[in-house]
């Protein structure tokens, strides 16, 4: 057959009577599920069926659809970003708007985004000839045996007028894409009116005046920042004392982390400092104001001065994710997995079970969509190719840039990307953004490298200046040879910016070859050869940033009083 030739089908053309039989089945209609059934049907030109489960996932739904099909965790939160960017909430009120309206200009502007970007890959995947099954997907002690060559799979079907059906889809491999799903301590009542958790907040029906959100990590940044933006007074729970260390603990340099830290306090964020929930109180109506009451980390009385209780409209529990694997009956199968439901895998993306791969979240950290993907790619390749990775360095030499995403087989599995600060790039969408890749200066000297760093201030570029004044670009270099190591951004674009950064790292590029670039003006990518400059004479260079510094203070504090 050909793909040109494969029906273009859904749940709702399948005979419940008869068995489905595909040469891949991808369970997950996330990013990862989504790009590696494209890849399994244009590449190689099989026959494909993605199952996606749209009401179990707690995804973007409109009208009966899946708005978030293809697309990351996050895609709401990256959405909402973007619309608080553009609508100005204070004043719609002020021209007399009612709060739901408000609310309803925003969503449906997110709406909007979600549905583009779902109606381009449901064009992608009936192009290729891939079949959508909306339903929820699990094994059973018949779906295979030890001398099986294929792999029977239950799928609940999805139906709009509340039928349940179910169907058996029998593939000769099974790539498993379920991701992930927010981790829900036992102690807080989530129930999707007031108390959310990351995925939840999804569904709020309202526009809080005021938000209390628990975590110090990126998505609890993230939400802190959209939220304010929008014009809510946000609280920010953390149960380290230090909040750049909050950070830092996520792999952020030190800097950076201190620079987001202060843009948190500066627009307007109250961080409770080494605190944790203690209770709610929680009202009928949506009119009365919670209560969230705080205590001290570990338990106890706060330190005098310190806020015991937050009165708002809504919190959300943002303290991490786990696997989306208790439901699928994955023991049926064989298919390990650890303490914390993520799968265990080997570094070709195959679990214990030799039909049965997976990919992304479901495998646990990094919880990155674009790692997510290239595991998903590599995991189709490994399939349908066969062909492992070559280097011509040590994977365990830690300047060894060649075991990278870039390439198909070893060092894709979770354990292989941790130890590897060299295989992928990291971005936080916070306002201002963050991105990071390579190593950080304390990584350099715990690996016995001497490390230095050349650091350039957004103010010190033209674009900085007259656009986005408050950030940085630091790059982390070997003393020894000034080969570049690690680059570290906060500010505007910084998510763009990395991957020039990236390949600096990866070529081995030396300080004195950045100078050497001709940028476009008026451009952050001027800031490379800035920090490259100030690497290579940091004595004069942190007195450039000094005073660059004291005039960003000036003009920050004028703003502020301008606000006033």
């Amino acid at each position: 057959y050909s793909r040109s030739s494969l029906p273009l089908r859904s749940s709702s053309d399948l005979n419940p009577a008869t068995k489905e039989e595909y040469d891949l089945i991808v369970v997950g209609g996330g990013p990862v599920g989504v790009e590696a059934a494209l890849v399994a049907a244009n590449k190689f030109d099989k026959r494909v069926c993605l199952v996606d489960a749209p009401k179990y996932s707690g995804a973007i739904q409109a009208a009966g659809r899946d708005l978030s099909l293809g697309g990351p965790t996050g895609l709401f939160s990256k959405a909402l970003r973007d619309t608080s960017k553009r609508i100005d909430v204070e004043m719609l009120r002020g021209i007399g708007l009612r709060e739901d309206s408000v609310w309803n200009e925003i969503v449906n502007e997110c709406l909007r985004l979600a549905t583009a970007n779902a109606d381009d890959k449901v064009r992608q995947l009936r192009y290729a000839g891939v079949e959508i099954v909306e339903g929820f997907a699990k094994f059973n002690n018949n779906s295979c045996d030890n001398s099986s060559s294929h792999v029977s799979l239950n799928v609940k079907l999805e139906k709009e007028e509340g039928a349940s059906l179910e169907k058996t889809l029998q593939s000769k491999k099974i790539l498993l894409a379920t991701g992930s799903k927010p981790f829900r301590p036992d102690n807080i009542p989530f129930d999707g009116r007031r108390i959310f958790d990351s995925d939840s907040i999804n569904s709020i029906s309202y526009l809080p005046r005021s938000i209390a959100i628990t975590g110090s990590g990126i998505i609890a940044i993230e939400y802190a920042k959209i939220f304010r933006n929008l014009g809510a007074e946000v609280h920010l729970i953390i149960r380290d004392k230090v909040p750049r260390n909050a950070l830092m603990k996520c792999g952020l340099d030190k800097d950076v982390a201190a620079t987001l830290v202060a843009d948190l306090v500066r627009s307007g964020i109250h961080i409770q400092r080494g605190a944790q929930v203690k209770s709610f109180e929680v009202p009928k109506s949506l009119n009365v104001p919670m209560k969230v009451v705080l205590e001290a980390k570990g338990g106890g009385q706060r330190p005098l001065g310190c806020l015991t209780e937050i009165k708002c409209d809504c919190y959300i529990a943002a303290v991490g994710r786990v696997a989306n694997t208790e439901r699928l009956c994955l023991d049926a199968i064989g298919v390990d997995v650890d303490d914390y439901g993520c799968i265990n895998c080997k570094s070709s993306m195959q679990t214990s079970n030799s039909l049965v791969y997976a990919a992304g979240d479901v495998l646990g950290r990094p919880f990155l969509a674009s790692t997510g993907i290239a595991q998903g790619v590599a995991a189709v390749e490994f399939i349908y190719s066969a062909k492992e990775s070559s280097q011509s360095c040590d994977v365990d030499d830690i300047k060894c840039k060649e075991s990278s995403l870039s390439t198909t087989g070893a060092n894709f599995d979770p354990k292989s990307l941790a130890l590897n600060p060299s295989a992928f790039p990291v971005g936080i969408w916070s306002s201002p953004e963050a991105s990071f890749f390579g190593l950080s200066t304390q990584q350099a000297k715990e690996y016995g490298i001497d490390a230095g760093e050349g650091i350039a201030l957004y103010s010190e570029c033209l674009r900085g200046v007259v656009f986005s004044p408050n950030g940085l670009l630091k790059l982390v270099f070997d003393r020894a040879d000034k080969h570049i190591i690690g680059v570290h951004i906060v500010g505007d674009d910084a998510c763009e910016l990395i991957h020039y950064g990236m390949e600096l790292v990866r070529s081995s590029s030396t300080l004195q070859e950045v100078t050497t670039q001709v940028y476009t003006a008026v451009t952050f990518h001027e800031l490379y050869k800035i920090a490259a400059l100030a690497g290579m004479d940091e004595a004069a260079a942190r007195k450039r940033r000094a005073a660059a510094g004291k005039a960003l203070s000036r003009m920050n504090r004028r703003k502020a009083a301008e606000r006033q």
